[in-house]
């Protein structure tokens, strides 16, 4: 499986990040999101899906 290969998702930044615990801003900033209602596209690998899974409250996920 190369890198082309791999599934897709778009991260949508819902809810504001501030006032948040510190790993769940780091982990919103780790995957590519600075602002509100700011869509990023990633790879779904076990790292990006951790971050999702930990700041998921404050995302809208997409399958692409």
């Amino acid at each position: 499986m190369t890198a082309t290969d791999t599934k897709q998702i778009k991260v949508t930044l819902i809810k504001s990040p501030f006032g948040r615990l510190q790993v769940h801003r780091a982990c919103v900033r780790g995957l590519g999101l600075s602002r509100m209602h700011q869509t990023v596209q990633v790879a779904a690998t076990p790292e990006n899906m951790g971050m999702v899974r930990k700041a998921g409250f404050m995302l809208k996920v997409e399958e692409v």
